[in-house]
């Protein structure tokens, strides 16, 4: 008997072995990596019988377990060999119908062969998954991940076996009131696996993550830092600009990281007319990687907004995560080139990355096209303020975020929430976020989107206790659309703070294709009227600097019920779902030649 209990110890100790996650790996795509996308078989588990159904004795009813019958009488209830296929990154609620308004737990596995190499450790990486992954290789447990936007990455050298192996994920994308976002968004709620899964091949000691940034007060001087894997002093590494002819070695400290200066003539600044780009070179030891790095300044100057010293006017449009004919989780090259021909024919060069950030691909494709970003983290409306959990999680994803695209040169602002109501409780939570912000990047400028939340007959004033913890004012408003009909040429703002100002929204819905008068809803004219009338009342806002309308494409909302207009979408986009260009799409357009 006690030898049975013994085993059975051993057995849940196995099961229950895992690796911390680790600081996320920076510039993942230029490593050696092997590309687990393509087919992963999925059991959508709605009682979470794999996770929580089975018992002690019957570890291999567990689904991470991957258990075959080995004998007749074996008593095993799943089988993902014979389980549907799903093709990662992707989402489950466009890919398999049943599970269009599907919020659980959905199984998915994919096997895979891998070769150890001495001396090298792989690293199991994941773009995003949304919202909570349990990952587990070879049947045993590698980690948990909350947070459906941000990357995340796990050390599995010692689960991996040479030859066959495979990983399994739980995703469960349940909402809760503690998660961020909270219960309530307007967004569809995709569960998956959306983001790219890469496993990456490491020396024992290797580059973590680095930033190469253009000093704020000298374009003379490039400020680098670099941090290893490890707390390994001594080592050498060598940074290389050669069109810079830059080509220097440092040596890590006793925590292994590196802060150096480099000294630089004849740099040609990243801006949306020219978005120049340097191939940079890291090599340590055994290690070199590569990346196309940008340099440019931005600041503020009382109201004005400043890209390398000269003032900007932000040319913008809000966008959703969503692929640009059919819907569904963007989550590729292709897909962002597609959306920013868009961006691009409105005559945009700035993109509100909302509400949560997006994939790397979109990041990078957009900074190659010069396009200048406002990436956004989901504190989204009401959160659980006081829960010391979710501001952890909300923390996380920031540093995430800010790691991940700490290099691109078109990365301008870090947004820190959107659509908050005021209360002190939120003021602390924000303000904690905001300095996290600047304690982990003080090149970029902080914002968030607020609530006009004093209007007196048609004067609209700003106030927001934010605006002390902001480089940017930035504020939502729908006049024409949930307020104030026909009544913007009537409006006055005022904005008592001697800072820039965006109007992070504004807008109203229609369908393309449905014509009428223009004060007839759903209408394109109704929603070219407003635009009409909102670039018109925005012109007389002291200190505008730029402007992000909601929202370039109709994206799917369960918000959205209005059936034969709505149905499930917000129609707020100046483009349809299919494509379709609507009228006020034009009119922005027409704006926006003004703005240059």
């Amino acid at each position: 008997m006690k030898k049975q209990i013994l085993t059975l110890m051993l057995l849940a100790a196995a099961v229950s072995l895992h690796a911390d996650e680790l600081p996320l790996l920076g510039n993942v795509f230029n490593r050696q990596h092997t590309s687990l996308n393509g087919e992963w078989n999925y059991i959508v588990d709605v009682q979470e019988t794999g996770y929580y159904g089975y018992r002690l004795d019957k570890l291999r009813n567990g689904f991470f377990i991957n258990a075959k019958p080995q004998r007749p009488e074996d008593l095993v209830e799943y089988d993902f060999d014979k389980a549907d296929k799903m093709t990662i990154p992707s989402d489950w609620n466009t890919r398999d119908e049943r599970l269009f308004f599907y919020e659980g737990t959905v199984w998915f596995k994919r096997s895979f062969t891998h070769h150890k190499q001495p001396g090298h450790r792989a690293l199991l990486y994941f773009g995003a998954v949304n919202y909570e992954a349990v990952v587990y290789v070879n049947g045993r447990e590698v980690g948990t991940h909350v947070g459906g936007f941000t990357p995340f990455n796990y050390d599995v050298t010692n689960l991996l076996r040479d030859g066959e192996n495979f990983v399994i994920v739980k995703v469960d994308n349940k909402r809760r009131a503690e998660n961020v976002p909270t219960l309530i968004f307007d967004w569809w709620n995709y569960g998956g696996i959306t983001r790219d899964v890469l496993l990456v091949d490491v020396p024992e000691t290797y580059i973590q993550n680095y930033k190469l940034s253009l000093d704020r007060t000298n374009r003379k001087q490039i400020n680098f830092s670099l941090q290893l894997n490890s707390k390994t002093a001594g080592q050498a590494v060598t940074v290389s600009i050669p069109e810079l002819k830059i080509k220097q070695t440092f040596t890590t400290d006793a925590d292994g990281h590196v802060g150096a200066t480099l000294k630089v003539k004849n740099l040609q600044l990243w801006s949306p007319d020219n978005p120049k780009l340097y191939n940079v070179e890291l090599t340590l030891a055994n290690e070199t990687l590569t990346d196309a790095i940008g340099f440019r300044t931005i600041e503020t100057r009382g109201k004005q907004l400043l890209l390398n010293g000269e003032p900007i006017f932000l040319r913008g449009i809000s966008m959703h995560e969503e692929k640009p004919n059919g819907g569904g989780r963007a989550n590729g090259t292709e897909d962002a080139r597609k959306l920013l021909t868009w961006v691009k024919e409105l005559g945009c060069n700035f993109v509100r990355l909302a509400h949560y950030p997006h994939n790397e691909h979109m990041v990078r494709e957009a900074e190659r096209q010069g396009i200048l970003v406002w990436s956004e983290i989901p504190v989204y409306w009401t959160i659980a303020w006081t829960n010391e959990q979710t501001a952890a999680n909300a923390a996380g994803q920031l540093t995430a975020m800010i790691h991940r695209d700490q290099n691109r040169a078109n990365v301008i602002i870090w947004s820190i929430a959107n659509e908050t109501p005021h209360s002190q409780q939120r003021d602390a939570f924000l303000s904690r976020l905001a300095g996290k912000a600047r304690e982990l990047d003080d090149t970029r400028l902080i914002s968030m989107a607020m609530e006009v939340t004093s209007a007196s007959n048609y004067h609209n004033r700003l106030q927001d206790n934010m605006n002390q913890y902001v480089d940017i004012i930035s504020f939502n408003q729908y006049i024409g659309w949930y307020r104030d009909v026909n009544d913007a040429a009537k409006m006055t703002w005022e904005v008592p703070y001697d800072k820039p100002v965006i109007v992070s929204e504004f807008g109203g819905g229609a369908k393309a294709g449905m014509h009428g008068e223009t004060n007839q809803r759903w209408t394109e004219e109704f929603q070219e009227n407003l635009y009409r009338e909102n670039t018109a009342m925005l012109d007389k806002i002291e200190g505008l600097a730029g402007t992000t309308p909601w929202i370039l494409k109709d994206f799917r909302s369960p918000r959205r019920l209005l059936n034969g207009v709505q149905d499930y979408y917000n129609r707020k986009g100046l483009v349809s779902d299919g494509g379709e260009k609507k009228k006020a799409f034009y009119v922005l357009q027409e704006w926006y030649k003004s703005k240059k």
